[in-house]
């Protein structure tokens, strides 16, 4: 007997608009452009397209291919891509994700990082493996600065919004994109221990030998490395293709094979000779980069909050449309406590990056934004892609069986949830970075917790202490550092849902993040705080 008859599946979710129905985004960016609006208004239709869904989802099943040589046995060291991945990479170069905070547009004048950042959240909502090359050419160009005439020369073919897959010498296409190399096999996160040779090479190029263990979007146009020079540790920028089109000197050995991240390509590499050009001074490279990893950094936080904005928004939606036990599934008092509960990290963790994004475009001209930036971005990036895993997996677990099947897009929010906790400095990495600002500039901290007192009103001063203790505490134990980095993260998404008046979904995460007890799980709501007043603000329902 055949059963075809579908009873009590939800119904999918494209066709709706992740901007129209993100109440918290479309306030936080109230402020914008109205040329900015529409076309958020736009990118909120198209991530929930059926067309866009299946371009992600083509993206990371039909995975890149490395080609080490061509039909004759020449060494072309190429990786071809799906067409989803190229038409995801166009819609994105398109919207300016890769270069928007570096033009001269009146539309985003003042609030150029911020505008960025709404594109992107959406964008992650949709895929984030193509997000990988747009960050790192984004973030490229603040380390091209340090040396203006190879500023001059690739920041105008990055910032063409036109994407050019084509495998030709930089100068001869119509955008490119640039990629980064700086771990190795022997250090990975410690650079310092790199052993890649970088000798003098006459006109001011430099011939680099050695490797990298993790090369990211390796059919990009230039790349940014670390290599030992006379005088020490210095970055470099390798064209991945000599003016008359030969590879220069870079050999791939192979793909990386991902736990996520499928649809972007990850490669290992020799340099056999490559030629590169200094950037930066000599014996200078981390510092050098550093104003290329904030960038990245705020990126990691940016596609997490979009990531779990998705899932979570995909648990909220099956449960309106799933009936169990008798009622719909949403207003069974377990699940609506656990939605609603999730809905307050998803919550803060966006109200957070965003607020990380405004103090960038404030940086230069405000001194206590510019503190901000220093001290927020590694506590930012450190929490917002921390909790990820565990809000998508719990948003996994509201779908059941459907969430865990790959035909639903959960699976593949799962997979890419970890990359952005390791990318970029994992957590570790992160707290160790605070505690270099608590040692070297104590004073940063001020202007912060200044300003975390106020917008968090009566709980700020309780809150400020709880901060200083736990710095006092790190003066001495380093080990104390992950602990000092999680409340400052905490503390500061409670100030900025207050700032933003954000009512009672403000009160419940303090009083269960701030004040609460020790919580392993989600649903830990109490019958105090109206669970369901709090899911229909954050994720109003759908006429």
């Amino acid at each position: 007997m055949r059963n075809e008859e579908v009873l009590n599946q939800s119904p999918p979710i494209s066709g709706t608009n992740a901007w129209r129905t993100d109440p918290l985004l479309m306030q936080l960016c109230e402020g914008y452009s109205e040329p900015v609006r529409k076309d958020l208004e736009q990118l909120g239709r198209f991530v929930r397209t059926q067309e866009a869904q299946e371009l992600a989802r083509l993206a990371n099943t039909e995975t890149p291919v490395f080609k080490p040589y061509d039909r004759y046995g020449y060494r072309v060291d190429l990786v071809e891509y799906h067409p989803a991945y190229h038409a995801l990479m166009r819609r994105s170069v398109g919207a300016g994700l890769h270069s928007s905070i570096w033009e001269d547009g009146e539309s985003e004048k003042g609030q150029r990082h911020q505008s960025r950042a709404a594109r992107f959240y959406l964008t992650a909502q949709l895929e984030c493996g193509h997000l990988c090359p747009l960050t790192m050419t984004n973030a490229a160009l603040a380390a091209l600065m340090s040396n203006p005439a190879l500023f001059r020369a690739w920041a105008p073919r990055v910032i063409t919004r036109k994407y050019d897959s084509s495998s030709k010498p930089a100068a001869q296409k119509q955008g490119v994109t640039l990629g980064m190399g700086m771990t190795e096999k022997q250090g990975g996160t410690d650079v310092r221990a790199n052993t890649t040779r970088a000798e003098p090479a006459g006109e001011g190029l430099y011939r680099l030998n050695g490797h990298k263990w993790f090369m990211s979007a390796p059919m990009s146009d230039g790349f940014l490395v670390l290599a030992q020079a006379a005088e020490g540790l210095s970055c470099f920028l390798l064209p991945r293709l000599t003016d008359d089109g030969a590879t220069n000197g870079l050999r791939f050995q192979r793909l990386k094979d991902k736990l996520g991240n499928r649809s972007n390509a990850s490669a290992e590499v020799e340099f056999d000779g490559a030629l590169g050009y200094l950037v930066g001074e000599p014996g200078a490279g981390v510092r050098t980069i550093m104003d290329m990893v904030t960038l990245t950094r705020l990126d990691c936080a940016l596609a997490s909050a979009g990531l779990m904005r998705a899932a979570l928004a995909e648990a909220v939606h099956h449960a309106r449309h799933r009936r169990v036990f008798g009622k719909v599934l949403v207003e069974q008092p377990l699940m609506n406590r656990v939605l609603a509960d999730l809905a307050l990290d998803v919550a803060a963790a966006t109200a957070l990056a965003f607020r990380l994004a405004r103090s960038f475009d404030g940086a230069a001209n405000d001194r206590s934004e510019a503190a901000y930036a220093r001290v927020m971005t590694p506590v930012t990036k450190y929490w917002v892609c921390k909790i990820a895993p565990a809000v998508i997996y719990e948003a996994m677990e509201c779908l059941g069986g459907n969430g865990y099947v790959e035909e639903a897009p959960l699976a593949r929010y799962y997979r890419e949830a970890p990359v952005n906790a390791i990318w970029e400095g994992s957590g570790n990495v992160m707290a160790l970075d605070v505690l270099r600002v608590l040692s070297r500039n104590a004073g940063l901290f001020d202007d912060v917790l200044k300003g975390m007192a106020e917008d968090l009103g009566a709980a700020g001063r309780g809150t400020v202490d709880v901060l200083m203790a736990a710095m006092r505490v790190c003066e001495s134990d380093e080990g104390a550092g992950r602990i000092l980095t999680e409340q400052l993260a905490l503390a500061a998404a409670a100030a900025e849902l207050k700032r933003l008046g954000a009512g009672q979904v403000a009160d419940a995460f303090i009083e269960t993040r701030l004040a609460g007890q020790w919580r392993g799980t989600y649903g830990m709501l109490d019958a105090r705080h109206d669970a369901a007043a709090i899911l229909d603000m954050l994720y109003p329902e759908v006429s």
